[in-house]
């Protein structure tokens, strides 16, 4: 624990602000049934009340606590970002590698492959699939997981194809260590930091995705929320109460820009 803790603090003061922000969300969305307002109970007679003491986010057009409904948001659009990009990356990782190792055919075909599926726009199709797909958090984590494993997968089988060439891996082949071992435990091992980067950065892309998707009205469906169903719920009352898409706009921002700093603090750390 203490190692973990000097490591934290020897980091510089952007990744600092970055994790605790993200910390502070990822406990606001798990503990967002303890807080009073459950931010679905409607009460018209209460509805657009600007921020105060009683409701931190104001309300919005139906009455319902803002406040409760970024923290349920948050949930919502933490748990699209965090298990898609689990999805995405193990895909990615588990091809990369394998084409990465086995090189010849298995790479040719498998990275043809890539290529094909990186040249569809991945967005129009995931707005296609969700369209016809039963709504829901589950479809929505699932298309994203699916369709964004193709950049990750390149990324690691160049850092495959580096990897296997070293001394430690050539050694491991000659005396006849099983190429699943290898893989797990000498070229796996030293890329996790590579595949971390990637998957911080994806992350971010992910809540941004489940954001554009709720704010078209193809994510997360009322009376449920996320951040960028939320957005899309404002968008109307922007001149009357601009605090409605001023609050989710932030926490949108905060996040995304956490997360990409994070993945760049590890990549200067890794050179």
């Amino acid at each position: 624990m203490k190692k973990i803790i000097n490591k934290f603090l020897n980091k510089s003061l952007s990744f600092k602000i970055s994790i605790i922000i993200l910390l502070i969300f990822v406990l606001f969305a798990i503990f967002a049934d303890f807080y009073p307002q459950n931010g679905i109970d409607t009460n018209i007679s209460n509805a657009l009340k600007p921020p105060s003491k009683e409701h931190l986010f104001g309300t919005d057009d139906l009455g319902r606590d803002y406040f409760a409904r970024a923290l349920h948001g948050a949930r919502a659009s933490l748990t699209v970002g965090f298990l898609s990009v689990f999805i995405s990356t193990c895909i990615g990782s588990f091809i990369g590698i394998i084409s990465g190792y086995f090189g010849g055919k298995v790479d040719m075909i498998i990275m043809r492959l890539v290529d094909i599926l990186m040249s569809i726009p991945t967005f129009f199709l995931i707005l296609i699939l969700n369209a016809y797909l039963k709504p829901g958090i589950q479809n929505i984590i699932l298309i994203i997981g699916l369709f964004n494993w193709m950049g990750i997968a390149r990324l690691v089988r160049a850092e495959t194809l580096s990897v296997k060439e070293r001394e430690y891996v050539i050694y491991a082949k000659m005396i006849d260590v099983s190429n699943k071992t290898i893989m797990l435990r000498h070229i796996l091992k030293n890329i996790i930091e590579t595949i971390s980067i990637a998957a911080s950065i994806n992350v971010a892309r992910a809540i941004l995705t489940e954001s554009t998707l709720s704010f078209l009205g193809l994510g997360v469906r009322p009376p449920s929320s996320s951040w960028g169903s939320m957005l899309k719920d404002a968008q109307q009352y922007l001149g009357e109460a601009p605090y409605l898409a001023l609050f989710p706009g932030i926490l949108i921002l905060l996040t995304v820009l956490s997360f990409n700093l994070i993945g760049d603090n590890i990549r200067q750390n890794s050179k």
